[in-house]
């Protein structure tokens, strides 16, 4: 296991020298399809052991034993080894015959390799590579959960490689919010824009403490369903299912906002919502389609509100985590979803988060809301958490830590107003004090906050909502005021 610790240095030295890898998310992303193959190749070892009739999806020639393994330098490489993967692995992997009757654990290989791609162009630093890759030895339990940190690692360095970042959440922010929710053995949790499978990961983590017997562990092996749309996440996400042993990874290659919100039905519902739902982002004018009129935002982070509130259970719990603009926001669309969000759902507890949790990806401020679905909102609990001592912001070499939380959870489980340099840190407020702000809640904030430089499209993004939200607001006031004076200001002369 000695190798294992440089292992991300070693292979990053290797492809330095090559020019085809531009940048870290390309270097990511061609560590990535390698290590599924390797991972599947060994999972495919202990499937053939149990069941004794199986068949691989992938042809003989292309299974990694059969051309990755470098029998004492006779691996072939160089120009024969990129002429094998560019013009006889890829496409084959890219067209592995797939239909609704394939087994799930088959069919990742054709939908992880969709739109993949090799972006070295040395063949003979594509053999040190993969001789690095297959020196993992993943048939050995200790090396294999060894291996399963050093893929953490390798998620990490996402956050810092460009746009990449946006499929990561930090992992000290996913195990807060499962150890919140307190997983039970027998509960369904899903994440509907999974990204790299950090919340998923987190869940299983937790669940897996309360697993006693071989039902437990069944039931735990089914516990989780995700849904990532973009097929670089999808490949590490299904790469990291299969280092946590789910031999069957309930992840799907689809994109969740493209079904109307008004087909779901109970069996689409689940026990827990675990989210970072994608915001800032784009979606096609056509999505907006499948919501309901007033629900239809141009927002994405708040079009999966309305996702999770459709597919979340009777009495389920959830912890999704929301910009400010969602906090803040009063135009149509956001006060229309807080309505439904207060009216149907118990939100019991709003965290502020620092603003440099997801730092150097963004620098937006989020919030973690709890919420569960047992009732309408009587009371609902703000708490502002404070950076940590010593700490003026988080970096890539000072990373929020899941200690950073214990305030927080201390908190949670006593929990007071406080009032911290005459502003409040934590205070209770009724679900008609939060109607009477027209459900802005931006509240238990950050008062000394230094101004985040944000980068150009953020900064317009952030200025666009507070204008709608102004602009919202002024209407409401004219309305109130015309209706009062009763003046009619559509009248003609």
């Amino acid at each position: 296991m000695g190798n294992l610790s440089n292992f991300v240095k070693r292979v990053r030295d290797i492809m330095r020298n090559d020019a085809g890898i531009n940048g870290d998310a390309q270097r990511i992303e061609q560590i990535a399809w390698m290590l599924f193959l390797k991972v599947y190749d060994a999972k495919e070892n202990d499937w053939e052991w149990d069941e004794k009739d199986y068949q691989s999806i992938i042809p003989e020639p292309c299974r990694w034993r059969n051309w990755a393994h470098d029998e004492n330098g006779k691996g072939i490489t160089g120009d024969t080894l990129l002429e094998f993967i560019n013009n006889t692995l890829f496409p084959t992997l890219k067209k592995l015959p797939v239909d609704a009757s394939t087994p799930i654990k088959k069919a990742i290989v054709q939908t992880t390799f969709a739109d993949a791609n090799n972006y070295m162009k040395d063949g003979v630093l594509l053999r040190q590579v993969i001789n690095v890759i297959d020196e993992l030895d993943l048939s050995d339990y200790a090396e294999s959960h060894a291996f399963g940190e050093i893929y953490e690692t390798i998620l990490k360095e996402l956050q810092s490689a460009g746009s990449a970042g946006e499929f990561y959440t930090p992992r000290a922010v996913t195990d807060f919010m499962a150890q919140m929710i307190n997983p039970q053995i027998g509960e369904k949790m899903a994440d509907f824009a999974c990204g790299t499978g950090g919340f998923i990961t987190s869940w299983l983590k937790a669940l897996h403490k309360k697993v006693k017997t071989t039902e437990d562990e069944a039931l735990y092996a089914n516990s989780i369903y995700g849904i990532e749309k973009k097929q670089f996440p999808y490949m590490l996400c299904i790469t990291n299912m299969l280092l946590h042993d789910l031999d069957v990874p309930q992840v799907f290659h689809d994109n969740t906002l493209l079904r109307d919100v008004l087909d779901y039905t109970k069996d689409d519902q689940v026990d827990v919502i675990l989210m970072n739902p994608p915001y800032g982002g784009s979606e096609k004018n056509d999505v907006k389609n499948h919501f309901p009129a007033d629900l239809a935002s141009s927002e994405t982070a708040d079009l999966f509100m309305s996702v999770i509130m459709y597919r979340l259970k009777e009495n389920g719990r959830a912890a999704v985590i929301l910009p400010d603009g969602f906090l803040f926001g009063t135009d149509n669309a956001k006060v229309a979803i807080k309505t439904k969000l207060f009216s149907e759902f118990n939100v019991h507890t709003i965290i502020r988060m620092p603003g440099s949790v997801f730092s150097p990806y963004t620098s937006i401020t989020t919030n973690i809301l709890f919420f569960d679905h047992t009732g309408p909102t009587e009371e609902t609990w703000f708490y502002r958490l404070d950076m940590p001592e010593g700490y003026k912001h988080f970096s890539k070499t000072k990373p929020m830590k899941l200690e950073h939380f214990a305030p927080a959870v201390e908190w949670w489980s006593d929990r007071k107003e406080i009032q911290l340099d005459g502003f409040d840190k934590a205070k209770k407020y009724t679900v008609q004090e939060i109607k009477d702000r027209n459900y802005n809640i931006d509240l238990c904030g950050y008062p000394h906050e230094e101004e985040e430089i944000l980068p150009p499209k953020e900064l317009i993004q952030q200025y666009q909502e507070k204008r709608a939200s102004l602009n919202a607001d002024i209407d409401r006031i004219l309305a109130q005021i015309t209706e009062i004076l009763g003046i009619d200001l559509d009248a003609q002369d």
